[in-house]
């Protein structure tokens, strides 16, 4: 494959230029809690154990950034704001999907309990 360049970073691989949009530690969870239903910030922190706000709000801007949810305010008090997946967030799940269930075979074999 043939480097190629997008928004001034190089990227060597489709496999890294993928990565680059739903890599990391939180970025797939945050997917696969939108993935059924859109969610509002609170319900998102508590369904993702573990994460700080800071990096939960990094990671929302990222991932609207890089157009994989959309961010719906509504003109409410308090104000709400809702996110989900677009159509590109969309087609990352059953990759998602494919990567948890290795995970869990992994897992498994190194005698961890799930």
């Amino acid at each position: 494959m043939k480097d190629f360049i997008h928004q001034n970073k190089i990227y060597y691989s489709p496999v890294e230029f993928a990565m680059a949009h739903i890599g990391g530690v939180w970025k797939m969870p945050i997917i696969l809690c939108l993935g059924t239903q859109a969610l509002r910030y609170g319900e998102l922190k508590e369904r993702i154990k573990h994460i700080s706000d800071k990096m939960l709000i990094t990671q929302l801007r990222e991932l609207e950034e890089r157009g994989m949810l959309s961010r719906t305010a509504y003109r409410e008090k308090p104000p709400r704001v809702d996110y989900q997946l677009t159509e590109r967030g969309v087609q990352a799940l059953p990759v998602i999907h494919q990567l948890h269930k290795y995970g869990q075979t992994l897992m498994q074999l190194e005698g961890i309990n799930t």
